[in-house]
């Protein structure tokens, strides 16, 4: 199984609907709460490419935003 991160915010929507995705699929991730450590923004920002959220990571792969379609295919392969 590979691993799963989420950073998120805490009064993000998009970030509540991928847990509960994620929830629904009994998956466990480990979340990150960007908003209460500059640095770790500043980290996966900058890994990302971008800064929004949730910024997914499903093994060595990383998703801007809920893209169904794309995670649910990174977690099947």
């Amino acid at each position: 199984m590979k691993t799963i991160k989420i950073y998120t915010t805490p009064n993000c929507s998009y970030c509540r609907i991928v847990k509960e995705h994620f929830m629904h699929r009994d998956l466990h991730w480990e979340e990150f709460d960007i908003s209460a450590n500059e640095e770790l923004k500043k980290e996966i920002t900058t890994r990302a490419g971008r800064m929004a959220v949730p910024i997914i990571e499903i093994g060595d792969e990383i998703i801007v935003g809920f893209d169904k379609a794309r995670i649910d295919k990174l977690l099947e392969e």
